[in-house]
């Protein structure tokens, strides 16, 4: 068993930085935005609304600056908007998209849901959508959607535990566990949920890993708008009803925000001494904060989505559309927003821990060393 959890993990390292998205995409451009190889260089003209939920979070902050540059560097103009994650300010951002003629929206939706009355307006101006890493949901006009495998987020997440615990190895534990749950209105949520519980499942049931506060269903450990504070103050009841006498060994996080939050709680506890080490702790998106973090041993580890990666693919979607071309997608079953399967194109996440982070972060160029100091 340890030997194929192991490989499994191994093998989701190679698939991305060998033969996955990245592979695929390594012909189009570099990281820098220096270019679209097999993409002619136009005339600054065609208009491209980009809506991203907020600057307060430092990955969408990546993600619009990576979308517009390579954007701009293919030859188009860019309306690039933040909406303070107010899902008003972003229906009234995507409709001045299209009241200044935008020709695609590229939309990272607040609220999933929310985009209905929005949507039916760019389809009534022929705009195509195309929904950036978080599906939009209960609309027809959802053209196509950009992602990475989020349930694959979650079955790394759930393996790195696993492993960490030795439970391939035969260990029986008891080893305590809390469950926290990203925002309720982003679909993505229930995704990465379900790809770690379903991966930690066997452990739970056969009482190797024990949750003692018994809150796994999401309406108990989500945390709305993926707040930090949110995440500190669910984690502060936690050890207050649950760990006054015992440590715990294990936090499933599902993000980096909610990770800083997590941590802490943890410190404020007493959590970082010998006789109470950091458990295990889990997240996503390689915050500079989070990567600090897990050097200092806070962080066991985050998932690591490339925006740059995605930024890519994203760019190669709206090129096929401007040219009537049908865009690369790779999922036609999975993604149902409840009117219809929306195409995909998933790109691969791999995980970064104490003794990778250097390759995957610093060597690829996404960081320097100076911002992780």
């Amino acid at each position: 068993m340890k030997r194929m959890v192991t490989f499994l993990l191994a093998a989701v390292m190679l698939v991305t930085l060998f033969v996955g998205c990245q592979k695929e995409d390594s012909h189009v451009g570099d990281d820098k935005g220096e270019g679209t190889p097999g993409v002619e260089k136009k005339e600054a003209g065609n208009l491209i609304g980009v809506a991203m939920p907020t600057k307060s979070l430092q990955r969408w902050n990546q993600d619009g600056a990576n979308m517009k540059e390579l954007l701009e560097d293919a030859g188009y103009k860019v309306d690039l908007q933040y909406a303070n994650n107010s899902v008003e300010t972003q229906m009234s951002q995507i409709e001045n998209m299209i009241t200044k003629g935008c020709e695609i929206l590229v939309i990272a939706s607040i609220d999933g849901s929310a985009l209905k009355g929005a949507l039916e307006k760019a389809a009534k101006e022929n705009i195509k959508v195309i929904a950036y890493d978080r599906l939009i949901r209960d609309s027809e006009n959802v053209d196509y959607y950009a992602t990475f495998d989020n349930y694959k987020v979650g079955v790394i997440q759930g393996l790195y535990i696993i492993e960490k615990l030795k439970l391939d190895e035969g260990e029986t534990g008891p080893f305590t566990m809390e469950v926290f749950g990203g925002s309720p209105d982003d679909n993505n949520a229930y995704f990465f949920n379900s790809g770690a519980m379903d991966t930690l499942k066997p452990h739970i049931e056969s009482g190797a890993i024990l949750i003692k506060s018994g809150q796994t269903d999401m309406e108990q450990i989500a945390i709305q708008g993926w707040k930090a504070e949110g995440a500190q103050a669910r984690m502060d009841n936690l050890l207050t009803a649950n760990y006054a006498d015992e440590n715990i060994d294990v936090v499933l996080s599902p993000n980096d925000s909610l990770a800083q939050g997590i941590v802490a709680s943890l410190k404020a506890a007493g959590y970082g001494t010998e006789d109470k080490p950091f458990p295990i702790l889990t997240g996503q998106d390689c915050d500079t904060t989070n990567v600090k973090m897990l050097i200092a041993g806070q962080q066991s580890m985050s998932v690591f989505k490339d925006t740059r990666t995605l930024a890519r693919k994203v760019v190669r979607m709206v090129e096929a559309i401007m040219e009537g071309s049908e865009p690369p997608v790779n999922d036609t079953k999975t993604y149902d927003n409840g009117v219809k399967v929306v195409p995909a194109y998933l790109c691969e996440p791999v995980f970064a821990d104490i003794n990778n982070y250097k390759e995957l972060l610093i060597d690829s160029g996404y960081y320097t060393e100076e911002q992780l100091k």
